[in-house]
């Protein structure tokens, strides 16, 4: 198996909304994103599923290695030898990818957040260098697009968080910041008991409300001579407006289920955006 066939699986296999908006690209730099993708989905799944969080930081620390391998000159994982090639032509930095792992370690360190701009740290590691990462290899003119890349990142994180409250309460993880479930007359035993209701919901749409502020930010704030090579992200974001809608729609029943578009909806929907934008 070759590092593109490699990263080209388990892309395909995560069955995410991310992987929809590659399949328009040009080649080359569906190549790219495919293996920045699959970057993040391995260090993501460390925090995820490794339990043993000291065996967990010892897998991120070698991941820390193989960037300074992969900006040497010298990878050895197939996911950075996939991205070896385009490092340079569309300016991929180590730092970011860096902040990605710090991102993933916060995972390993922190269950809860006091307030939204501890939250908010941890969003722009988790998502917005992801979408600063990408929008170098999507193409940019104007220095105002990594603004919305960032934002628009963080703007997607946020909608993980809502869809997935429940998933994350049965790690023992929290992502609503205290303050903000103090304010609604909630706690965090509320959520990882699965305790819904009215003050629920109304929480739910208070998160819901904010990530749909930072989609209307990253738009006002994409360069117009961006727009077209900034399509892919575009694409996500429509999807992830669309399932921010249905999980409204659904009354936020996020603590016993994970709300989805089905994959025909997210391919309508990728077609229907890149063809207008």
């Amino acid at each position: 198996m070759t590092p593109d066939e490699y990263c080209q699986q388990k892309a395909a296999r995560s069955g995410s909304s991310f992987y929809y908006s590659f399949l328009f690209l040009p080649a080359e730099r569906r190549r790219a994103i495919t293996a920045l993708y699959a970057f993040c989905r391995e260090v993501d799944d460390i925090a995820d599923e490794v339990k043993d969080a000291g065996v967990a930081r010892t897998k991120l620390a070698w991941w820390r290695s193989e960037v300074a391998n992969l900006f040497a000159g010298h990878p050895q994982h197939p996911v950075a030898r996939a991205l070896a090639p385009f490092v340079v032509p569309y300016g991929l930095d180590a730092a970011r990818m860096n902040e990605i792992i710090d991102g993933m370690e916060m995972d390993l360190a922190y269950h809860r957040y006091q307030d939204f701009a501890s939250l908010q740290l941890y969003c722009h590691r988790a998502a917005g260098v992801v979408g600063q990462l990408s929008a170098s290899i999507f193409g940019y003119a104007n220095p105002s697009t990594l603004e919305y890349a960032e934002t628009l990142g963080i703007a997607f994180q946020l909608t993980n968080i809502i869809r997935d409250v429940g998933e994350d309460a049965r790690r023992d993880r929290v992502y609503i910041p205290a303050d903000e479930l103090a304010r609604f007359e909630l706690s965090a035993d509320d959520i990882l008991e699965r305790r819904g209701g009215e003050r629920f919901g109304e929480l739910m749409a208070f998160q819901a409300e904010r990530a749909r502020s930072y989609y209307d930010r990253a738009l006002a704030a994409l360069a117009p001579e961006d727009r077209r090579n900034q399509r892919a992200g575009l694409i996500m974001a429509a999807i992830y407006r669309t399932l921010l809608e249905e999980i409204r729609r659904d009354r936020y029943a996020v603590l016993d289920r994970r709300i989805a578009l089905t994959p025909v909806r997210k391919l309508w929907i990728a077609w229907k955006t890149w063809v207008a934008a």
